[in-house]
């Protein structure tokens, strides 16, 4: 591997998937590597906007059905098989393209973020004194007395984070705050260029995850949610969540309407879509692209330029490497 690899996010919807088809097949030495919490599942095909066995077919995909429905699957499981795909691509002299919208996936990854055990038991016992009168704010007193620099990055009123903050304390044994900046922090890291498709006409944007859930429901999405339902072993909690199979689940299990399942899903997925922008946004480390202009030469060029782990002479000879179709005048 000469080059760096390259991280490709955005928000749900945006075309990652495609760009990075795109991309993939233009460069000839790159492999694809999904950040989508839930590709991982098998016969999660329709609602994750799977790629089809023809990409796959054409160029090696990592990460796409590891895991069945009903297992858990994890950020420090996502982050130590991707180490592994990662190692692998290297290890052929390929590069990776790093493509989905899963942000806190890509982050232990990037980073190489030491993610905290969960402690459910625990967890449990803390949610449910979050509820009571007062809880939130108890709970929030105890993380200050039990990590005070935990609880300067939380806001009070988040119980989610003082919740997994004490949930770590409590569990390990050791401060969640000795864990590391986390997501605090941006550090520089030449091994990935990274480039966003930027979420700029919400309109449209609406209208797209309107247009997709219609097409998917087309496609079969509700038999194929219909079949998750029978399996014996029953979907596990992180499963449950995706994206339009938690709405499909309600209305099959008679809690909702068709109708209403299908408006819950697009209206979710919207929201989950303007919640990436807001994660990504956040990164200095994004390069954004023009959303007008021609998305692949963008890219190509950011990567090609993008300072790499050898220096300017690999910059070089990436640059070599690119056919001459592609090399654009900046």
């Amino acid at each position: 591997m000469t080059g760096p690899h390259l991280a490709l996010v955005g928000p749900s919807g945006s075309g990652k998937s495609r760009l990075a088809f795109d991309l993939a097949r233009r460069c000839g030495d790159v492999e694809i590597v999904s950040v989508d919490s839930m590709c991982v599942y098998r016969y999660m095909d329709i609602g994750t906007a799977k790629p089809p066995p023809s990409e796959r077919d054409a160029v090696p995909h990592h990460l796409l059905d590891v895991a069945f429905p009903w297992e858990e699957y994890t950020v420090a499981r996502f982050g130590q098989a991707a180490l592994a795909a990662l190692a692998d691509i290297e290890a052929r002299g390929r590069r990776a393209i790093f493509a989905g919208g899963t942000g806190l996936y890509l982050r232990a990854v990037v980073d190489g973020l030491e993610i905290p055990p969960r402690y459910p038991p625990i967890a449990g016992q803390l949610s449910e004194e979050a509820e009571g009168p007062s809880g939130a704010a108890e709970l929030y007193s105890r993380l200050c007395e039990l990590d005070p620099l935990a609880a300067e990055r939380i806001l009070p009123g988040n119980v989610r984070r003082v919740v997994r903050a004490l949930e770590v304390t409590l569990g390990s044994g050791r401060p969640f705050s000795s864990f590391g900046p986390g997501l605090m922090e941006y550090k520089a890291n030449s091994r990935f260029a990274m480039v966003g498709i930027p979420l700029v006409d919400r309109a449209r944007y609406d209208e797209i995850i309107a247009q997709r859930f219609v097409s998917w429901m087309e496609a079969g999405l509700l038999d194929e949610v219909r079949m998750l339902a029978s399996l014996p072993q029953g979907l596990s909690r992180t499963a449950r969540q995706a994206l339009g199979y938690r709405e499909l689940l309600a209305h099959l299990e008679g809690r909702l309407t068709l109708d209403e399942a299908i408006d819950s899903a697009v209206a979710r997925t919207r929201d989950y879509g303007r919640r990436q922008w807001s994660w990504f946004r956040r990164d200095p480390r994004i390069t954004w692209l023009d959303s007008s202009g021609d998305l692949a030469c963008q890219v190509i060029n950011l990567w090609r330029e993008a300072p790499t782990p050898e220096g300017s002479q690999a910059a070089k000879s990436l640059r070599r490497q690119l056919p001459d179709a592609l090399v654009t005048t900046l």
